[in-house]
């Protein structure tokens, strides 16, 4: 009777150990939980300065313009965050930056999606009319809107049960965002081409062109080894 209720209390232990070590996998250390705490609360930054402006009055002669040239200058900067986060963890080691990757790439579609409702609720009023003929004349606005489509699978697939569900057609899916990254880049360096003010493009140009470049590099590095081999 003693041996058989020392055994069930070592079952039980060895559960409650095992949750422990689970919950421990999952949150990880103390450190990184309010590193992430940290992120989440600085990406939140860009709209707190569009509602602080909005308050203290200073968007400017053209709020919606202010807000929407800003959310879609955010919405590439978390792209650029995102993308950066393979090759830094490749260069450094520090294997914990993928941790803040499925945040960051979020917070780029929420950015992405506030500069599409700007656009469409308090610049054109939900008019499809006005939005057509919109395309028709500025292409910007066509390869902007793919770049806002092909981002909503990556967001609604960005969750650790979507990923097992999805297998390895779950990585080939996530590869969008380099497409998504080009598309955006090209918005908008035609948006800013008829103002001939291109210093902003190029410099984000420059980095997404670095940091597409890297990932090619490494694909055909690997092919050649592979070919060695």
């Amino acid at each position: 009777m003693e041996s058989t209720t020392t055994a069930a209390r070592s079952a039980k232990g060895a559960q409650q150990a095992s949750a422990t070590n689970a919950r421990s996998a999952t949150s990880g250390p103390r450190w990184l939980r309010w590193a992430k705490v940290a992120v989440f609360v600085a990406a939140w930054y860009p709209l707190a300065r569009i509602v602080f402006f909005g308050v203290t009055d200073r968007l400017g002669a053209n709020p919606i313009e202010f807000i929407t040239r800003s959310t879609g200058l955010w919405t590439l900067v978390f792209l650029c965050i995102t993308l950066a986060v393979t090759p830094l963890r490749r260069l450094t080691g520090w294997n914990v930056l993928l941790r803040f990757r499925r945040m960051l790439g979020l917070y780029a579609f929420f950015y992405a999606a506030l500069h599409f409702t700007t656009y469409i609720w308090f610049d054109k009023w939900f008019d499809v009319a006005a939005m057509l003929k919109d395309i028709g004349k500025r292409p910007f606005i066509t390869v902007g809107f793919a770049a806002f489509v092909l981002l909503i699978p990556l967001a609604v697939t960005s969750t650790k049960a979507m990923a097992r569900r999805l297998g390895r057609r779950w990585q080939s899916l996530h590869r969008l965002i380099y497409a998504i990254g080009v598309l955006a880049i090209l918005h908008f360096w035609w948006m800013k081409s008829g103002k001939h003010d291109l210093a902003l493009p190029k410099i984000y140009g420059a980095i997404m062109l670095a940091l597409l470049g890297w990932r090619l590099a490494v694909w055909l590095t690997a092919r050649v080894r592979a070919r060695g081999a």
